[in-house]
């Protein structure tokens, strides 16, 4: 098992201001601390934090060229031109063009959706998908979650006779782009206020200023949040700002009247729909952000690594719940093939790397094989994160190019490293943490080379040690009760608004300790000196401390607090990231 680094937040030290928060709004000073992390330091602030407002998202029309393109959109439909709604092949994408199709159905009869092949056209605008457009007679094309470095293709788009419209979330190269109008916030001359929206968070701004321009009631978009809050999550993309209210009300929206190709997708994940009498909740439990992470998310995108992104779009733009469960059991197929080619390749590299002295002491992994499978590369690449923590590029051969997936570890930008051997590829982009690449055959030994080295003269020692960030030191005897009702009102949890992680020290186990699930360590835990107190935990993957929790009286924890629900009650549960022996 990999090492930990445990960090102690210390950003809200001000004691001033936790102390003045903490009283303002009478709470503990545990959970102003944690206010404080989160950038909130007023009573206004916080007051914000805990009721999100769609009140306070920002004007649509501040994103530059926002106004270009609805005005763009009123003339196409004006005059009845064909429109191609145009996404990546992932759940962003996807999503995106489902929500810009969805609200332009309701304006405009002549439209129509492209999700380009993973394996014939690869990321990103295709001169396929062009020819597409040029043969069925589209003047328009809105590209959602891509477009930004596609200056050949909007050049050919343009010489056709096409315009574009590029809204997009990710990094603009330098090249200046031949489209009627690109929103994307990350635009060095948009001074937009938010700067982190998903590519499904920007088409909502679309839709968003088109209402505004018509006068229409901003709640006609509402129903078009429960795919943004899906985007937010499987894009990984921070839960803080605009991005935190939009996330807000898309679970409500899911959870109590969901869209029928996602309560369709929940269905066969095993999550099924309560009596309609009952009005707190569509489902049999809440739906959170991680339920997007790991039953809708991949999902959605096993559509475009196995089969046809199409098809994810198709489910999601369904009205007819008879329809959507055919589609369904479809994606949920294409699902399980999906996880089968997953295991399969992560064990052929993780032996790749464990027979090779070189590549397990690397401070990289760059691995190449022509027979894997496209669509799980980026997968693959994660899963051997958790083992061997470090930036990870997997790649495979498609349409005579050697293409891959990047993953990287915390605080390493892995996009930068990509960009300093820019002149061996064909084609990249992505973010800090994980990215896309294409590279001639030729040019691949190069690349892997000059990879490593970038790697290896800029990474960090302590970047190689996976760190666990504790944002409170307490005492266990504090958390039932108004302590915890008031935490989860910090929810939806995500990149920039974590769920807390707190250190409790000087703990013993009470009562039978157990493995269960055959690696997961199952105690119950109290503090001894301070209180009787006592609180089940888990502890995942551990069960080799078991013997460790016998033989030694005191140790500390880092963990997460959850609600565990079984057989119909809920209760307290400590979820342990890791376990520190005295002594030890």
């Amino acid at each position: 098992m990999l090492n930990k680094r445990w960090v102690l937040n210390s950003e809200a030290d001000d004691s001033g201001i936790v102390e003045k928060l903490a009283t303002s709004l009478k709470i503990d000073e545990t959970l102003a601390r944690l206010l404080r992390q989160r950038g909130v330091n007023t009573y206004r602030e916080a007051h914000d934090f805990f009721r999100p407002s769609l009140d306070n998202l920002h004007d649509p029309f501040l994103l530059k060229d926002m106004d270009v393109a609805v005005e763009r959109i009123e003339q196409a439909v004006e005059n009845g031109e064909r429109i191609l709604i145009y996404g990546d092949y992932d759940v962003d994408g996807t999503t995106a063009v489902a929500l810009v199709y969805d609200f332009l159905k309701d304006f405009h009869d002549n439209l129509d959706y492209y999700i380009p092949d993973r394996y014939k056209e690869g990321y990103g605008i295709s001169f396929q998908s062009i020819d597409y457009a040029v043969e069925t007679g589209v003047t328009l094309i809105i590209s959602l979650d891509c477009g930004i470095k596609a200056h050949r293709q909007i050049g050919y788009a343009r010489d056709n006779g096409i315009d574009f419209i590029v809204v997009d979330h990710h990094r603009p190269g330098d090249e200046e782009l031949a489209a009627i109008a690109v929103v994307d916030p990350k635009q060095h001359d948009c001074f937009y206020p938010y700067r982190e929206l998903s590519g499904c968070g920007l088409g909502f701004k679309l839709a968003q200023a088109f209402y505004q321009k018509r006068r229409l009631p901003f709640e006609e978009l509402e129903k078009f949040l429960d795919l943004v809050v899906v985007s937010i999550a499987a894009d990984v993309v921070p839960i803080t700002g605009e991005n935190r209210i939009l996330a807000y009300y898309g679970l409500k929206r899911l959870n109590l009247n969901p869209r029928a190709g996602l309560e369709s997708i929940l269905f066969y994940s095993n999550v099924f729909r309560k009596s309609q009498a009952d009005d707190i909740s569509a489902f049999t439990r809440e739906i959170g952000i991680t339920d997007l992470m790991f039953l809708i998310g991949p999902r959605i995108n096993a559509a475009g690594r196995i089969q046809d992104g199409k098809k994810a779009v198709d489910l999601l733009v369904c009205k007819e719940m008879g329809e959507t469960h055919q589609l369904s059991i479809n994606i949920n197929e294409n699902n399980t093939e999906r996880r089968s080619l997953d295991t399969d390749i992560t064990r052929q590299a993780m032996e790749r790397i464990a027979s090779d002295s070189e590549l397990k002491s690397a401070k990289s992994t760059v691995l190449f094989d022509p027979d894997w499978h496209k669509g799980v590369i980026g997968i693959v690449a994660s899963r051997l994160i958790e083992t061997y923590y470090r930036p990870t590029i997997i790649l495979t051969e498609s349409n005579g190019l050697i293409t891959g997936s990047a993953r990287s570890v915390k605080d390493f930008d892995v996009y930068d490293a990509i960009d300093a051997c820019s002149e061996l590829l064909e084609h990249f982009g992505g973010h800090k943490y994980a990215a896309g690449l294409s590279i001639k055959p030729e040019n691949f030994e190069a690349f892997r080379k000059k990879f490593s080295a970038v790697v290896e003269e800029t990474i960090t020692d302590d970047m190689l040690v996976p760190q666990i960030e504790v944002h409170s030191e307490i005492n266990l005897h504090k958390i039932p009760g108004k302590f915890y009702r008031i935490l989860k009102q910090f929810a939806p949890f995500g990149p920039g608004n974590p769920n807390p992680v707190f250190i409790t020290r000087r703990c013993s186990a009470q009562g039978p300790v157990r493995i269960v699930g055959s690696k997961h360590l199952k105690f119950k835990v109290y503090q001894p000196e301070i209180s009787t107190a006592e609180l089940p935990a888990i502890a995942f993957q551990q069960g080799y401390q078991m013997q460790k929790l016998y033989v030694n009286k005191f140790f500390e924890i880092v963990y997460q607090i959850e609600e565990n629900e079984w057989n119909g009650k809920v209760s307290l549960q400590l979820n342990v990231k890791d376990i520190r022996f005295e002594g030890s």
